[in-house]
């Protein structure tokens, strides 16, 4: 069994979640809408809407094209992408005991 991320056991496992989720973790490198899709577990066509809106809202951006496909990364640039990254830091750091928060610290 896969373990769930803290953002999806916070916002809950939409599709919309599970793409930006996964965008989240792995935000040095480029996907197709195929690889998304298949890594989170939803249709192709699930993730057309999401994925225009993710491209509207500039959170992920067009690094190359490799033959017909098309690859995305996480738009580390963008405000959104910023704000959701910090939340994603509270976030782990709320889980920690109380001995491991002091070994590091989170800008708030």
């Amino acid at each position: 069994m896969k373990a769930e991320s803290i953002f999806l056991e916070t916002f809950g496992e939409s599709p919309y979640i599970k793409v930006l989720d996964f965008f989240l973790t792995f935000p040095s490198f480029d996907y197709s809408k195929t690889q998304v899709a298949d890594e989170v577990g939803i249709s192709r066509i699930t993730i057309e809407k999401i994925w225009t809106d993710l491209i509207d809202k500039e959170m992920i951006i067009k690094t190359r094209t490799i033959g017909k496909a098309e690859l995305y990364r996480l738009n580390t640039a963008s405000q959104h992408v910023k704000v959701l990254m910090k939340i994603g830091l509270e976030l782990a750091s709320a889980y920690l005991k109380p001995e491991e928060k002091q070994l590091i610290s989170v800008p708030v």
